[in-house]
């Protein structure tokens, strides 16, 4: 298996659902035939975990501003399992293959969860929810689909996450303008900055 082509689609999937891409690892794991996942993300606990918290994440994703705050809390979280998913990839490897492992996996992270949060912020733009759900259940299935057919075809994996990545980039790009509007929606109406009722 290609750890760099690996880490890299893990990286993406980890900007937009962490808990999803270690729930995938872990079980490839446990009842896969692949040697090269870390042993540590198949434990039990650590799936408990992982399941309990995209369980959260899968509900909280689909609510109109709920999940712009999720995503703001995620912004460190995040990044923090790409770059812990590809230092585990790296194995016994030099300390130098992995930083350069953590560094692809957080910072590809980094980019993904900047491309998800801001495209919900323009989501949450428009008055109506059905887009949230819509986005969250494209978004879990590209997660799962990138990760799972990374287990098999790493670079070809690699190559579908770069190009999702490029055109997210793009995309950003292009509706900044509503980004910064469900920006300054969520900051007035968001759950976690509403006013107090006199």
């Amino acid at each position: 298996m290609d750890a760099l082509a690996l880490t890299f689609s893990s990286g993406w999937a980890s900007g937009i659902n962490s808990y999803l891409v270690v729930l995938v690892l872990g079980i490839a794991d446990r009842f896969g035939s692949f040697t090269d996942i870390p042993d540590v993300l198949g434990r039990w606990d650590v799936l408990a975990v992982a399941g309990f918290l995209y369980a959260m994440e899968f509900i909280a994703d689909k609510i109109p501003y709920i999940d712009s705050t999720w995503d703001a809390i995620s912004t460190a979280i995040r990044p923090t399992a790409g770059a812990v998913i590809g230092v585990l990839l790296a194995g016994d490897a030099s300390s130098l293959d992995q930083a350069v492992l953590g560094v692809v996996g957080g910072g590809t992270a980094l980019l993904s969860h900047l491309v998800k949060a801001g495209g919900r912020l323009a989501i949450n733009a428009s008055p109506e929810p059905a887009s949230n759900v819509l986005a969250s259940l494209t978004e879990d299935a590209a997660v799962l689909g990138v990760v799972w057919f990374a287990l098999e075809h790493p670079q070809a994996a690699a190559a579908v996450a770069g190009v999702l990545l490029l055109l997210g980039l793009v995309m950003l790009f292009f509706v900044a303008r509503l980004v910064r509007r469900g920006w300054r929606r969520w900051k007035k109406r968001g759950p976690l900055h509403q006013t107090a009722t006199p």
